[in-house]
């Protein structure tokens, strides 16, 4: 990190950096961004701007700034209110239709956008017609829209280390949304996650951030295209989006929208990184993080977002609050609005009152509690990423080139990009010789997980914490079953489903034993320890029973963080840690079998991108602590090469109600990093 220039400011701001208040250096590399506004075609996206913003009225403007919900305004209201943006939260689709077609996205995406134009032509700046944004959480693939590509979460790619794979997935990603008219997408999450009890944790690419860094350029590129080649944001590119900007990984107790107490060092060379890296790569947006640092609303510091963030670094595109989340730095949402746009925030995004903000923003620009100066700054900072992404073409959603092939939704191409994903991401904790299975095999599949593609999938999937789906939700998904039957068709091998392992009195070669956490999203996903055991019982039940009947065991675990497993680590032969994996769950069985030669087809190649707890309450555990002893290290993952091996037998102490006991491998398995 390029420490060589650094800044000295007097700050009298509420929330300014504890640092600046003592008039001490800080750590902020200067100039991140590519963009240089001396350079002719930016002095000429400038003067288009101010051409735009000049026509504007102070009620426009105000309107710019407001992002609201798609189920909370109509095309009309987009036009009567000159609102910049719409958003589709999670689970929200047209006219509420989880099943809503890509011509149902296309219809919705062209009615705003022509109430955008038309609302401009009715006040008579119809010359400068301004559309409307939309944006939507597309952190796994086009995940809310039916029949689109679910790619695994954000903690299974970063067990890939394969960047050139997080790279083809923003492609993929991108093509799916514009195909359906949409603009933007709230992605990728760039948190380095510092304690597995947060439900955000599969949100995160890594405990490391030297992998968040490594992944956030390729994705951005991926969605947007690089700022120096011809595509950049042009048909089948769309924007993304930086979040959350910053610290959100290292909340105490793991809190949802806690506060971070860190230093400014910390702050910067821990959890910046893969901002950094986002900026430079020429990223358009970034979403300020709920969480407080030191006590101080990110929505509300004007040190993080305006010296630090549009300062230092740079970055010329837009802040967009989190849903609501202006609304949290104070009690009366018209000083809310104040406070965070005089802070830096350009565009509040609002969950459902989006009409009061709208007036509470007007009023506390009228009465000059917003400076008129920043009103024109967010608003021409909004007005170039959209000059950036074209909309000013005028060209409706559905005519658009990106539209044209409406098959890229689910594409099969995509969906083995996928799979090719899930294949990459598996992690083998531990094999006795079970692994890989022969095709011929008689294979039982058992488990809440084993034929659940809602489950696999997780939160931010199709609805927003991701529960209430099942199968027939996605028409061209595969099931991890699926993937077994797959295996096993037509080599003289059978593989039957029993969620609850009875078997109907038959014997089997190996029983598999799908388990893992049930969908949740932000705060419900948050927890107050890490024993899996302490939740669900049953799947340690079953493999327990399978093993009494001298059955070999395999393990699939379906994850959203690490968690203590040691009794299932016990009870099975062979561990398997399978993540979120997404739609395409049949990617699993492709490295548990045999290839069709007899040999190993794929070998396991997934490695931790988080340290694996020894005790249920072994947390935070990173890398680089001291004293650090996990029971699988950052790093950890058996390859079919290692030969058969295991940890021994593992402590099963669960001490989510006491005092924390260290469970170690025993010496047996001392051959494990720890």
């Amino acid at each position: 990190m390029d420490n060589s220039i650094r800044a000295v400011t007097t700050v009298k701001d509420e929330a300014c950096s504890p640092a600046r208040m003592r008039g001490t250096v800080t750590p902020w590399p200067s100039r991140a961004s590519p963009f240089d506004p001396a350079h002719p075609y930016e002095q000429g996206l400038a003067r288009t701007v101010d051409g735009y913003l000049r026509a504007l009225s102070v009620e426009q403007k105000v309107g710019q700034m407001i992002q609201a919900e798609i189920a909370n305004a109509t095309p009309a209201e987009v036009s009567e209110f000159a609102l910049g943006s719409v958003l589709n939260g999670g689970g929200s689709q047209p006219h509420g239709n989880k099943h809503a077609s890509v011509e149902d996205w296309l219809a919705l995406a062209d009615a705003y956008h022509d109430a955008a134009c038309a609302g401009s032509a009715d006040r008579g700046t119809g010359s400068n017609a301004i559309p409307v944004l939309w944006g939507t959480d597309a952190v796994h693939g086009h995940s809310n829209v039916y029949g689109a590509t679910v790619f695994p979460h954000n903690i299974g790619l970063g067990a890939t280390r394969d960047a050139d794979l997080i790279d083809a997935i923003g492609v993929a990603t991108a093509k799916e949304v514009a195909a359906t008219g949409l603009d933007w997408t709230f992605a990728p999450t760039l948190a380095v996650v510092r304690d597995d009890r947060w439900g955000r944790t599969y949100e995160g690419y890594s405990e490391h951030p030297d992998v968040v860094a490594e992944y956030a350029p390729r994705m951005v590129k991926g969605l947007q295209g690089a700022p120096d080649d011809d595509d950049f944001l042009g048909p089948g590119r769309i924007l993304a989006t930086s979040k959350h900007f910053v610290g959100e990984g290292q909340t105490t107790d793991g809190r949802d929208q806690g506060d971070v107490d860190c230093s400014e060092q910390t702050l910067c060379d821990l959890h910046a990184g893969g901002h950094l890296a986002a900026i430079r790569a020429g990223v358009q947006t970034v979403m300020a993080a709920y969480n407080s640092w030191q006590g101080s609303k990110v929505h509300s510091n004007r040190y993080l977002l305006t010296d630090v963030l549009k300062g230092a670094l740079r970055f010329d595109g837009f802040v967009v609050s989190d849903w609501d989340g202006f609304l949290q730095v104070a009690a009366d949402p018209g000083d809310a609005c104040a406070r965070s746009v005089n802070a830096g925030v350009d565009m509040l995004m609002v969950g459902v009152e989006w009409r009061r903000t709208y007036h509470d923003l007007l009023h506390q620009v009228r009465s000059g509690a917003i400076p008129m100066a920043r009103v024109d700054d967010a608003v021409r900072r909004i007005l170039r990423v959209k000059a950036r992404t074209k909309l000013f073409s005028g060209v409706r959603p559905s005519e658009r080139p990106a539209v044209r092939d409406r098959s890229v939704v689910g594409a099969p191409s995509h969906r083995e990009l996928a799979r090719r994903a899930v294949r990459s991401s598996l992690v083998m904790l531990k094999n006795d010789g079970v692994l890989p299975l022969r095709r011929d095999a008689r294979v039982l599949l058992a488990g809440n997980g084993a034929d659940n593609i809602g489950k696999q999938c997780g939160g931010w999937t199709l609805t927003w914490q991701g529960t209430g789906n099942d199968n027939a939700d996605f028409p061209k998904g595969s099931s991890i079953f699926d993937g077994f039957v797959e295996a096993v068709a037509g080599n003289g091998g059978t593989a039957v489903l029993r969620a609850d392992g009875c078997f109907d009195g038959q014997s089997a070669d190996v029983g598999v034993v799908v388990f893992g956490e049930d969908p949740y999203a932000e705060g419900d996903g948050d927890r107050n320890h890490l024993s899996y055991s302490a939740q669900d019982s049953e799947p340690l039940a079953i493999l327990r029973t399978l093993k009494e009947r001298g059955i070999p065991t395999v393990a699939v675990f379906l994850t959203g963080r690490p968690m203590w497993v040691n009794p299932e680590l016990n009870a099975a032969d062979a561990f398997v840690v399978a993540w979120l994996p997404g739609t395409e769950g049949a990617g699993v069985a492709d490295v548990m079998f045999r290839g069709p030669d007899g040999d190993v087809g794929h070998d396991f190649r997934g490695k931790l991108s988080f340290s694996w707890p020894g005790h249920p309450l072994q947390t935070p555990l990173n890398l680089g602590d001291t004293g650090y002893s996990p029971l699988f290290p950052y790093g950890f993952g058996l390859r079919y090469r290692d030969g058969a091996d295991g940890p021994g037998v593992l402590d099963e102490t669960d001490a989510t109600h006491g005092r924390p006991v260290r469970c170690e491998p025993s010496a047996a398995g001392s051959s494990y990093p720890r």
